[in-house]
């Protein structure tokens, strides 16, 4: 990953995880707990791919495994994320942008989805049953509203945001001008060296005109004297 992609993601994984963690899992929701951490991976893996998608999502799941209060093992949203990363980064479109708003609410479906079961599938190997408990169907359905709310106030943000920072001007600028300058260059040529032999003589015209003002530049020089 690039060192731009880095800070940004970085950036914004911890602001969700924090905003997550200290303002929505204290509205006591009924249900399972706004993800934006989810989204946040979403959004930044549907514009750089599935390579930094899985890296994206792994890092900020290892971060929400140990951020407290954490309750279960670390590495298990990890995993979660991770894969929803990869997967999420596989839809990216070649043009790097969405043609319509109704891809990415599906894709926050399927991720909402997604999450909760393989979380609740994780925890059940290592034997967890909170989810069980609690009510797996109530979960994935409180968290598909949940995030949908959310999406349409983050998703788009993220994406636009990731979208600006991974142009960089600074490093296509001189590629492009010095494609146009060699185009600029070659077209000249044509149109004055193969023309009627005009490049020569307009070479000769010059060198001529330098020698008349060399000579004209003495002359005046005598008479100063």
């Amino acid at each position: 990953m690039r060192l731009n992609r880095i800070l940004l993601a970085g950036t914004l994984v911890v602001v969700a995880l924090v905003v997550q963690v200290s303002v929505l899992a204290r509205l006591h929701l009924p249900g399972a707990v706004p993800d934006l951490v989810l989204l946040t991976v979403l959004a930044l893996a549907m514009v750089y791919g599935h390579v930094s998608g899985a890296l994206i999502g792994f890092t900020a799941g290892l971060l929400a495994d140990l951020a407290p209060p954490a309750d279960h093992a670390a590495g298990r949203y990890a995993l979660v994320l991770c894969v929803i990363g990869y997967l999420a980064g596989l839809t990216k479109p070649e043009t790097g942008q969405p043609r319509s708003a109704a891809g990415p609410m599906v894709m926050v479906v399927a991720a909402a989805i997604g999450s909760t079961l393989l979380y609740a599938g994780v925890g059940a190997l290592v034997g967890d049953t909170g989810a069980r408990n609690v009510g797996l169907f109530s979960l994935i359905l409180t968290a598909v509203v949940y995030d949908l709310v959310l999406a349409p106030f983050t998703v788009p943000w993220i994406m636009a945001l990731a979208r600006r920072a991974d142009n960089d001007p600074l490093a296509e600028a001189p590629a492009a001008g010095s494609v146009t300058a060699g185009w600029t260059a070659a077209g000249t040529g044509l149109n004055v060296g193969d023309r009627r032999g005009g490049g020569l003589r307009g070479g000769l015209r010059a060198r001529a005109a330098r020698s008349r003002a060399a000579r004209a530049a003495r002359i005046k020089g005598v008479k100063r004297l």
